[in-house]
Parts: C-alpha cells; structure tokens; sequence
C-alpha cells in the first residue's frame, strides 16, 4: 500500500533520517520501533503532509505521490494521530473532530445537529462518557488523545498512522483501542503503528520495522522475534529493567497528608477526591496507579498547590503543617512537580535549553539584583547535562528539536535546580523510549537514595514494579490499597483500581 525509497530529511545540523526504506501493508499493523530521536515520528510526518521538503519517494498504491500539505494527504486517505497532541483547546470535542472538514446543510450553514450526533457515536465507540460540546481545554491528556483518535476513525482514511496512541490512556482504554484495531484490520485498512511498549506491539502488530539514527535496521514478522531481540535491534545492546525487590528501610517522614478532598469546579458539590490519607518518607518511592479518571493527576496537582480554593485537608512537611495557597507556595516548601504534559506545562519549547534549566533559580543567577550572571547559568546548564546525560550539541539547542527523552530530563533539571525535598513525577516516561526509560528509572531511584521523597504517577504498571518502593492504588477519586512493591501483583493491583474495597 505504501512503499518509502530512500527517504532522507535534513534539519539544520542534523539528518533526521539517511536513505529509510519500508513498505506498509494492507490489512496488517506494522510496528515502527526505535528509540527517541531514531526518526519514527519525523517519517510520519512525511507520510502525512506535515514535512513537504526531503530526498526520495514516497509510493501510495503503486503511484508515486509527493504531498504539499497535510490536506493532500488527508485527501489521498491518509490519517495521524500524533504524539504530541494536535487539538485546538478552546473548541469542542465536535469543533475539533470536524475542524476541516465540516458539515454543511443544502443552505451551505453548518449543521451543528447532525456533527455533534457523528461526535457523540465516535465517543461512544471509544466508550468516552462525554459531553461532545466539552472544550478540549478542560479534559485531561488521557481524554485528549482518545479525541485524537476520535479524529482519525471519523476521517475514515485506508492509510491510519498511530504515534503513542496509548501513552496516555489506562489499561481499559487500550483494550478498546486495539478491539478498533482489530476491526480497522478486518476492513483492510493500513495501520503504522509506533510505540515503546513493546508488550503491546506483541498483542496487536503483525509485522516490525526497527528504526535507529534515522536508518531501518531490520523488519520482519512480530512471531518470529521476542521482546530482548527488538531492544537489541533497537539499541545495539541489552537493557534490562529490574523491579524493585527489596524492603525500603522507612527513614524520618518527610510529607504527611490527612483528609485531602478536591472539589469538582464544575459541579462543588462533588469531589474528586475523597479523604486521601497517607505519609511519604525521606528516600521512599510512592508509586501511585488507577485507571484514567481514578484523580492521580488531580492528586498531584493538589499537593503543588493548584488548587488552593477547591482542597481541604492537611499537609504536613517535616512535622510542620503548611496550607498551600498556589504553586509558588508549594516551590518556596521545597515540593516541585513534574507534569503529565511536558510541552504544554513543562518547557518553553521553543527556547534553549540554558534557559529551559535556568528559570527556576533566576534569583539565584542574579549579578547585583539587576542583571543575570550568564558564565555562572551556563555552568548549571552543563553539569545537569551531563549529570542527566541529555544528548544535546550544545546549551542553546532549540528543545523543540530535542528527543522526547531529552525534553523529560530538561523539566526534571531545571527542578532539581531547585534542590527539593519532595518530586512529584505524574507520568515521567509518557512517549519516551526503553533505553531513556531506564535512565530516569536509574535518576529517580538515586534521587531517593540522596533523601529526597518521591511520588510517580504512571499508567503503566511494570513501571510502578520497576520503581517504587511503596504502591498506592486509587479508583474514582479514592485511595484503595497500599501495598509495598515486593509484595505487589499486576493481578492485584488491577484488582483495587477497577473495584473500590
């Protein structure tokens, strides 16, 4: 269906990809795998209209195209869902799913009927309870890339490319996706598929194509390779993700919540959280799981102080109660948070790493309270560049043009900047590949040997295994177990997060 000859992308100072070959067929799911940077989202990009200048040729059903936009794409029937996510978010769910592609009565007025019902059946064939006139703005990442999905099932395209269309959604929701999956594949359709949840490609690729510096490596048939063999191919070495075992020595405690409630801001009556009570030690690892809507993020938030108004409840820090009234507040305490979306509320992408890094302790860089000491920001830019070894060919690269898992390291160093005493981590290692994966899980767990506490949201339960200490398990805004790490199943786990005690 789709053949790729020799494509080659240059951006300035770098080849993003040197002479890719690859075919994508009919019926089939073939899994685009590599790790961050390996130049599986860039190829997408040119399939879908979104990069129009490159080397080589591009073959749909045996005629060789070449899109000026992602319209000529779209036209010739090809779909993305995109890894960052592509939503206006003050339009609705229906505004956004039928932005270009409106309906219109024989009056040529909009009929806003007849797309808000389209929306209403495509949500429900994700199984998302939502109101189709919901502004993207006010759902979580989670929700926003089931819309995305939404998206591209209502183009109705012959050629679907996904990019991480899992990396934010829970485990029932992947289950649905992949029963799409599985009917998209009994109508014929050709489904690229790019993820670093390898588990995953196992249940629902047919075939496997390895990307690594921008090259194909290798391709084949999924049943005829197994997990080690796909990270060798796609690393050139073994990586081997332990969980944690051992019995956490529970030191002084460090956070200490009692009775946390969040308010619903749509509806105060309601809370989204209900009574979450529990301690988080000096050098302890809480991992914290529950199915999409379950408050993990809201949590999170509540203890940065987002939501000063809306909580009540007790905070203590080292045995000192404190009432956070913003963000600020929460910073001055020593609590920093790394956030779901690292784009949008993480980075200044379109700056350079320097600054990225330094904003955090800008008073602290200050030469005679008038001016910024730029010898002594570039000093902290570099040690945390090679203290988190982010690949980057210098301080003032774009971070835009940086892998997802350099971007990560990014938001986690301009906290640390800030020497903090507790990191909360809501979904550290959305979209980033196996290898980088293994970094933050090796940064996190030396972080915590240094004495600082730490709380990680995930979705992805051997995550939670690889790296906590301590597992918090909540379901519809409560917290239902709390089991320590060696003692834990992925069983029983799921068990408290879809069933309330």
């Amino acid at each position: 269906m789709v053949i790729a000859k020799n494509i080659t992308k240059r951006f300035p100072g770098v080849t993003a990809l040197d002479n890719i070959c690859m075919e994508l067929f009919p019926g089939k799911v073939s899994a685009i795998i590599g790790e961050n940077g390996a130049g599986k989202s860039t190829l997408m990009k040119i399939f879908s209209g979104v990069h129009t200048e490159y080397e080589g040729e591009i073959i749909l059903n045996d005629n060789p195209v070449h899109f000026s936009s992602t319209k000529d794409a779209e036209a010739a029937g090809i779909a993305i869902i995109h890894q960052e996510l592509n939503l206006v978010p003050y339009l609705t769910i229906t505004e956004n799913i039928f932005l270009g592609s409106e309906l219109v009565n024989t009056w040529g007025v909009l009929d806003k009927k007849k797309m808000q019902e389209k929306a209403k059946q495509l949500l429900k064939r994700l199984n998302l309870d939502i109101d189709p006139n919901t502004k993207i703005s006010s759902l979580k990442v989670g929700q926003q890339q089931l819309i995305e999905i939404a998206k591209a099932l209502h183009v109705d395209a012959a050629i679907i490319i996904m990019d991480e269309p899992t990396s934010a959604i829970s485990d029932k929701e992947v289950d649905n996706l992949f029963s799409i999956i599985a009917e998209l594949k009994n109508q014929g359709k050709t489904i690229a598929y790019i993820s670093h949840k390898l588990n995953e490609l196992f249940q629902i690729a047919d075939r496997f194509i390895v990307m690594r510096d921008g090259a194909t490596v290798n391709s084949g048939e999924m049943k005829n390779t197994n997990h080690d063999e796909l990270i060798q191919m796609m690393t050139g070495r073994k990586i081997l993700i332990q969980r944690s075992e051992s019995v956490l020595e529970r030191d002084k405690e460090l956070l200490q919540l009692k009775n946390i409630c969040l308010k619903n801001a749509a509806n105060r009556s309601e809370n989204i959280l209900h009574n979450i009570s529990f301690n988080l030690h000096q050098g302890e690892i809480i991992g914290i799981y529950g199915l999409m809507g379950a408050g993990r993020t809201e949590l999170m938030e509540t203890i940065f102080g987002l939501h000063p108004k809306l909580s009540s409840g007790e905070i203590t820090i080292n045995d000192r109660p404190i009432k956070l009234q913003s963000a600020s507040h929460a910073i001055n305490e020593g609590i920093v948070l790394v956030p779901e979306d690292r784009k949008l509320q993480g980075l200044s992408i379109g700056q350079p790493v320097r600054p990225n890094m330094s904003i955090t302790i800008l008073k602290q860089l200050e030469r005679w309270g008038i001016m910024l000491n730029k010898k002594r920001e570039m000093e902290v830019s570099r040690q945390y560049i090679q203290q988190l070894a982010i690949k980057t060919s210098s301080t003032e690269t774009i971070v835009k043009n940086l892998s997802g898992g350099n971007q990560q390291k990014i938001v986690l160093a301009k906290w640390l900047a800030k020497k903090p005493k507790v990191l909360l981590l809501d979904e550290p290692t959305r979209g980033i590949d196996i290898n980088a994966k293994s970094e933050i899980y090796k940064l996190i767990k030396q972080l915590a040997s240094e004495g600082m506490g730490i709380i990680v949201v995930s979705s992805e339960l051997p995550e939670i295994l690889a790296v906590s200490d301590r597992i918090l398990v909540m379901c519809e805004g409560e917290l239902t177990a709390d089991i320590l790490a060696n003692e834990a199943t992925e069983a029983g786990i799921l068990k408290y997060a879809i069933h309330k005690n």
